[in-house]
């Protein structure tokens, strides 16, 4: 009897274990963490499209020649995607988001701590400049904007400018308006936005221009030739010695 009362209880302990084992195994599945291949191919699949597209354009892309650039089929790129268009807004305004914080933060960096405004605005813009090499494959995209803007979705190009461009020269802003406040710069609430786009302009949109996005390297000294032109030109209109200009209007 003794005996056949332990084996029963081997048998309801083994029960027990069993039971235990199924409930860990059935929370396991529930609680199963995402497939990293899953985030691995959309990052092959933006990747590659970024490349095509910088190449191709918009309009000339073809979903085939993404997927084979990225390695994928095109029935994965249409799963994640949707489409053409839903795979190059996610693109563009990823890119918009990464290059604009890297921005940022490249502000913060020069801009925090000014003690000498001339020779600090001319550090900050020479790196400033170098933007398109940084980010090469974002800015290869933004080329073909040019061409085919009348061909990309309006709703689309919007967003990359509000989270693009308008971000940068907003942050740009705020920094030199906090110059002003500290009596470095003739700016204040009035002309900051002003500000900024001036120097946008007359120091990344000369190189810009000159190396149309990146796309044809510039020498460094007309790099540097531009980045002087355009620091000095703000300054007469900007700094706090200037007599006239936007910063008294």
């Amino acid at each position: 009897m003794a005996g056949h009362a332990d084996s029963e209880r081997d048998k309801d302990s083994g029960r027990d274990k069993d039971s235990e084992r199924d409930k860990d195994g059935a929370g396991a599945v529930d609680r199963k963490p995402p497939r990293k291949g899953m985030v691995e191919k959309r990052r092959a699949i933006t990747s590659g499209a970024r490349t095509v597209f910088g190449r191709e354009g918009y309009t000339r892309a073809s979903i085939d020649a993404i997927a084979a650039e990225a390695g994928v089929s095109t029935r994965t790129i249409y799963n994640h995607f949707g489409d053409k268009e839903g795979l190059f807004r996610a693109v563009l305004l990823e890119s918009a988001e990464s290059v604009t914080a890297a921005t940022e933060a490249l502000f913060e960096r020069h801009l925090r701590k000014v003690r000498d405004v001339e020779e600090d605005l001319l550090d900050f813009a020479r790196e400033w400049v170098g933007q398109s090499e940084a980010h090469p494959g974002h800015f290869s995209v933004v080329r073909q904007i040019i061409p085919e803007g009348r061909r990309l979705p309006a709703d689309v190009l919007e967003e990359w400018q509000r989270i693009g461009p308008r971000a940068s020269q907003d942050a740009l802003a705020r920094w030199l308006l906090e110059l002003g406040r500290q009596g470095l710069l003739a700016v204040d609430e009035a002309n900051a936005r002003k500000a900024a786009r001036h120097l946008a302009l007359m120091v990344g949109g000369g190189v810009t221009a000159e190396s149309y996005f990146g796309a044809l390297p510039l020498a460094e000294a007309e790099v540097e030739e531009i980045v002087r032109d355009g620091v000095g030109i703000f300054l007469r209109l900007y700094g706090v010695d200037a007599a006239q200009g936007p910063a008294g209007t």
